[in-house]
């Protein structure tokens, strides 16, 4: 009778394996390769694992598949145009799938990432700069609305302002009609004074 078969998996594993790569590398163990890098002057040696860096950039792998003969016990490996700093981010994020730079080198990464034809490092670095340029936009639209609501809570108490300074004066002119000479209103009180004399004369009669 033959029994079902079942999963062994481990969770685990991946992360244990990159660790203990990445403490070999550090300690110089079982290192095949040797990296020269420089730029402008400034020239560092980095070595590290074949395999490693055949797995994740198709770069070395093409290299490393076509090399016809060893360099004795390590290979040498020289690029150019590559910063020091920016080809150490790229092997610690290789041998530990994360690594930590400034805002301003993302897109240095990528650009290394895309020489080196390194996908992994290319989608971390093309996902993030997507999110930095969503937060870009959204503080600018966060800080548009508030001006905006600004700019209305100005322009209201002016309209206010101009509102009661209207009634004020109209409700001046009811008050004050005899201020209009020319006003209907102001005429009847000048026929009262002109017929006075007039009343005045009947009674001495």
């Amino acid at each position: 009778m033959e029994s079902n078969a079942v999963l062994l998996e481990s969770k685990s594993s991946p992360i244990n394996l990159l660790n203990e790569m990445h403490q070999l590398r550090l300690l110089g163990h079982l290192c095949d390769v040797t990296v020269s890098v420089e730029y402008q002057g400034v020239r560092a040696e980095f070595v590290a694992h074949k395999a490693v860096l055949a797995a994740t950039s198709k770069f070395f792998k093409e290299m490393f598949l076509n090399e016809k003969s060893m360099d004795g016990p390590r290979t040498n490996v020289f690029l150019n145009e590559v910063q020091v700093a920016d080809f150490a981010s790229f092997l610690e994020f290789v041998y530990t799938a994360k690594v930590e730079v400034e805002e301003d080198r993302v897109q240095r990464m990528l650009e290394i990432a895309e020489k080196l034809k390194c996908l992994d490092l290319s989608e971390t670095c093309f996902q993030l700069k997507k999110q930095m340029l969503e937060s870009v936009l959204l503080e600018l639209q966060n800080f548009s609305e508030s001006q905006n609501s600004e700019e209305e809570s100005t322009s209201q108490p002016s309209i206010l302002l101009e509102t009661k300074a209207t009634a004020v004066a109209e409700g001046d002119q009811a008050d004050c009609p005899l201020n209009l000479p020319d006003s209907p209103v102001g005429r009847p009180s000048s026929r009262v004074s002109l017929e006075m004399p007039a009343a005045k004369s009947k009674e001495k009669m």
